[in-house]
């Protein structure tokens, strides 16, 4: 059983999976991420985790890994395996690929980016499986991207590809974090839906998915919030559709989770906007919360087939 390691790491919690040659899941595990007790503790927990994901897979199928593929949030330099820097993790310049290498007994190690390596899955296995040309978005906290082009995911001269959350849509509009002012996730992530949400209506509680219920029943000021957030994405999409025009755009992340109560709006707000760019299928991200982990998988399963050629090649 020539199986790989995937680890997807998050903000609050890691999933990983023993992935076999066909892309199943074999075995899942799941962990929290312990970020309160600071990143060199994160760090130590992700090589345990991948270790023990190791001793799993001799265990199970009498030999370790043959790769790992492991997606992470924050800057991410793929090429050089390195961790940059994570908010929410706490930490800088961390050597993930070295490290992760060297505790799995010397096997090839892959680093990506969690939204890119969940974008590469949607893209190949999932809602823009056949897609030569994709966009891949998720709406959660914030609004991340990844740009699909035959089969692999862009990460830019400098990592930051797909980082379509901060295209300015509201010039002058609520200050961001990145220092920029009015940019598309300050008014169309689940956070700021959330936000926009529980200010209407009195409830510091509310979230984005509330605000979606409220706009089902019918609630004026829920469809006024719902709106300003559709036409703030719309916007954000049709600058990204006019510089890469993919054939399909994927809607992932919190807010996808509200179904057509978005897409239906959503649809009908690019459609207005649009004038000689040619409309891609607008669809929901298929994956779920296991597209990190097939990503991971994919990533490391790449790093097998690109060594196979190399063997036989030289």
């Amino acid at each position: 059983m020539r199986h790989v390691i995937a680890l997807d790491v998050g903000g609050t919690g890691m999933k990983a999976a023993l992935v076999g040659a066909d892309g199943e899941l074999l075995h899942r595990a799941r962990r929290p991420t312990g970020r309160e007790r600071g990143p060199d503790a994160v760090v130590a927990d992700v090589l345990d985790f991948a270790a023990d994901l190791r001793a799993e897979g001799v265990r199970r199928y009498g030999e370790p890994a043959s790769a790992a593929g492991v997606a992470v949030p924050g800057i991410v330099d793929e090429a050089e395996g390195v961790a940059v820097h994570a908010v929410n993790l706490g930490w800088r310049d961390v050597p993930l690929r070295a490290l992760l290498t060297e505790r799995l007994g010397g096997v090839p190690v892959a680093l990506g980016h969690d939204v890119r390596t969940g974008g590469l899955a949607e893209g190949r296995v999932g809602a823009g499986r056949g897609a030569d040309r994709f966009l891949f978005v998720a709406l959660g906290t914030g609004i991340a991207g990844a740009i699909g082009i035959d089969g692999r995911v862009e990460a830019g001269a400098h990592g930051f590809a797909g980082e379509i959350g901060h295209i300015v849509v509201r010039p002058r509009g609520a200050p961001c974090p990145c220092g920029q002012r009015g940019c598309l996730e300050r008014f169309a992530s689940a956070a700021a839906v959330g936000g926009a949400w529980a200010a209407a209506c009195g409830d510091p509680g509310a979230d984005a998915a509330d605000c979606a219920k409220a706009v089902e029943s019918g609630d004026a000021r829920a469809r006024r919030v719902w709106q300003e957030a559709v036409d703030a994405l719309a916007d954000g999409l049709v600058t990204a559709l006019t510089l890469l025009d993919p054939r399909t755009l994927i809607i992932g992340g919190g807010l996808a989770e509200a179904g057509e109560t978005l897409f239906t709006p959503l649809r009908e707000a690019v459609r207005r906007r649009i004038t000689f760019q040619k409309p891609p299928s607008l669809v929901p991200a298929a994956l779920g919360d296991t597209a990190g982990c097939l990503g991971a998988g994919l990533l490391a399963r790449d790093l097998i087939d690109t060594t196979d050629l190399s063997e036989v090649t030289t």
